[in-house]
């Protein structure tokens, strides 16, 4: 997606080690009409595959899953990584690696927002290892539900996470393909 990409040319910073700062955009500061092409992109692009919910983790996937939601018109649930009060005693919960956190990070959704026969549209900013987005299969697949498409806005190839989902047998949609990232250069595939 083209705008996206710009974006990513303009204002993403190759940090080293597989680290690709957009938080001035996406994940820290967000540019809302961006997210809502973004999502309506996402949302173009799933539109055949009869999702009923949308699925992300908690926080930077909540902006691409809600604009893609929204241009779905279906609701969005998001895993937090902490248990509020207000969550019951039982709950899904899984851990996953964080890239950027360089820790392990638990992944919780209640069953009155998860449940079985659903069809889950994972939306997240990355895909990189897959190690997440598995995290929230697995979350899925716990509620006894079904997934049927996963869509990010950003997709690092070369940590092989497109490789590691592909046992899922659903699309597997990126917006910006992320090839290389070498100093201040980051190659990407679909400009």
């Amino acid at each position: 997606m083209l705008e996206l990409i710009e974006r990513i040319r303009r204002d993403g910073k190759n940090l080293g080690n597989g680290i690709l700062k957009v938080d001035g955009f996406i994940n820290h500061q967000v540019d809302p009409a961006l997210m809502d092409a973004c999502g309506l992109e996402l949302a173009q692009r799933f539109a055949h595959v009869g999702a009923t919910k949308v699925l992300t983790a908690e926080i930077s996937g909540i902006a691409p899953a809600l604009t893609t939601a929204h241009h779905l018109h279906l609701p969005v649930v998001y895993a937090r990584k902490s248990k509020p009060i207000t969550m019951p005693d039982t709950v899904f919960l899984t851990t996953a690696p964080s890239h950027t956190k360089g820790r392990m990070v638990e992944l919780i959704v209640s069953p009155e927002y998860l449940a079985g026969g659903e069809k889950i549209l994972i939306i997240d900013d990355f895909l990189a290892s897959g190690a997440t987005i598995w995290g929230l299969v697995r979350l899925a697949q716990a509620a006894g539900a079904t997934i049927v498409g996963i869509g990010t806005l950003i997709e690092k190839v070369f940590e092989g996470g497109r490789e590691a989902l592909k046992p899922l047998g659903v699309p597997i949609e990126s917006l910006a393909v992320i090839t290389a990232m070498e100093g201040e250069h980051i190659h990407i595939a679909n400009e």
